[in-house]
Parts: C-alpha cells; sequence; structure tokens
C-alpha cells in the first residue's frame, strides 16, 4: 500500500468513525431529519422483531419521528446511545462498520444502562460524505 493509499485509508476511517457517532448523537439530539439524512435515500434500518424495519429516507424519518412521540429516545429523555470498539472493514467506495451499542436511561442523574448491542452499519461513499445503506441492530 503506498503512503497516499495509507493516508486516505485513515481519512476514511476518520470519516466513518464521525459518522458513527453522528448517528449516535443525532438520534439523541437532533431534529429527526437530520438524523435521516445520514442514510442513503434507499437506505434501510433493520432494528429487528423489536423495532421493525424501515427502508427508504422518508420511512426512517417516521419511525424517528415515532419514537421521539413515545419518549423511547430524543431530546428531553435524558437517554443517550454510546458506540464503542467499532471495528472497519473498507472496500473502495464501500465499508461495513461493526459496533458495540450500549443505550443509558436518567443520564441526567445516575446514568443506567437499558440495554446493549451490536450495529452493524453498511456505508457507502456519497458527494455528500459516507452514508449508511443498511443498519442492523442486534441485541447482545
Amino acid at each position: 500500500m503506498t503512503l497516499e493509499q495509507q493516508i486516505q485509508r485513515l481519512a476514511d476511517e476518520a470519516e466513518l468513525r464521525n459518522a458513527e457517532a453522528r448517528l449516535a448523537q443525532f438520534s439523541d439530539e437532533a431534529d429527526p431529519e437530520v438524523y435521516a439524512d445520514c442514510y442513503t435515500e434507499d437506505g434501510v434500518w433493520d432494528g429487528g422483531k423489536e423495532f421493525g424495519v424501515h427502508k427508504g429516507r422518508e420511512e426512517i424519518l417516521a419511525s424517528i419521528k415515532q419514537r421521539r412521540a413515545t419518549g423511547s429516545s430524543g431530546p428531553g429523555t435524558h437517554k443517550r446511545h454510546v458506540i464503542i470498539n467499532s471495528l472497519i472493514d473498507l472496500d473502495g467506495d464501500r465499508a461495513v462498520v461493526r459496533s458495540y451499542l450500549m443505550f443509558y436511561a436518567d443520564c441526567d442523574k445516575a446514568p443506567r444502562a437499558l440495554t446493549s448491542g451490536v450495529y452493524t452499519d453498511h456505508f457507502r461513499r456519497t458527494p455528500k460524505g459516507w452514508k449508511v445503506e443498511y443498519r442492523t441492530i442486534e441485541r447482545a
């Protein structure tokens, strides 16, 4: 691998780690539209039996709005998604990022873990940066 390729790989990995952080923080704090924009137009959010499968950015947007409406996540809920131990597998303009997930409640006082799991995110490089094509969530 040339020095230029190594530098590009490091830059891509940094961008992908930031993309993972944006997903977590935007899920907790940003407008739903900002979160949904982290996905490709044809992106898929697969939350399994508990949360269902949402295909396309519009369904993903509707699903986060629903979670906000029920108070299961979002501003004012004092809940936080924490992403750790991300492994990145790069292949040109595509990447798979597998990360551990911890979801906490009561972050305004004595945080307590609600659940843990694994995100597997399939990313595609777009003119607007790395976007999620397919996300799966598995409970640990």
